[in-house]
């Protein structure tokens, strides 16, 4: 079978939480419940590292206005995790290119991430923090339970995945105003930054 849908829902979740995907990955492949998952996802540095990452971005993703500034770092992380994990699945399966594969894993994962950063702009307009850390577990629990799924049956996580994709982006042309009325905010922040930091360098008479 074709790993294409592994490599999609691999895209998509990476596209949400690259480490959760490399640890979850590697833990399934290092205990023989896949034969998909390259020795490379498998070592016992990569799992280290992923995992105290995958514990960073925990923490991170629950702090209002912390989670947009990890998600602005990430935007470049994840689609690249993304892209990397879908190249190491074709290569370990050989049903499918790996630079085609690349390019599914690593499209879909930026699909994913702009779906995530703007919902959490969105969230972030809200005055309480519960619902930042609402939106948060939800995520991680979902990036465990499609990865999950997609090893036992990678077809059906495969449709799930693209399902929630498409449903991110309607849902985020809703939000539209609520992105634009944070990042008004976020730009308001900076002015003011700047000019409290103006303010205390102005020479006194």
């Amino acid at each position: 079978m074709s790993v294409l849908p592994l490599v999609f829902t691999s895209g998509w979740a990476s596209g949400i939480n690259a480490y959760a995907v490399v640890l979850m990955l590697g833990l399934f492949g290092a205990t023989g419940l896949t034969d998909e998952v390259p020795e490379s996802l498998q070592r016992t540095d990569v799992l280290v590292a992923a995992g105290v990452l995958f514990l960073c971005e925990a923490v991170a993703d629950k702090i209002p206005y912390v989670d947009s500034a990890w998600d602005a770092v990430h935007t470049v992380v994840r689609p690249v995790a993304g892209a990397v994990v879908a190249a190491l699945l074709a290569g370990e399966s050989g049903s499918l290119p790996e630079l085609a594969a690349a390019a599914v894993g690593g499209s879909t994962a930026l699909m994913s991430h702009l779906v995530k950063a703007g919902t959490r702009m969105a969230v972030n307009t809200s005055p309480e923090p519960f619902s930042n850390v609402a939106v948060s577990v939800a995520e991680d629990l979902g990036v465990a339970g499609i990865i999950t799924f997609a090893i036992f049956n990678p077809v059906a996580a495969a449709v799930i995945a693209a399902t929630l994709l498409v449903l991110g982006l309607v849902i985020l042309v809703f939000l539209a105003s609520r992105i634009r009325r944070f990042l008004r905010r976020r730009a308001q922040r900076r002015e003011e930054k700047r000019m409290a930091g103006a303010g205390r360098h102005w020479p006194h008479e």
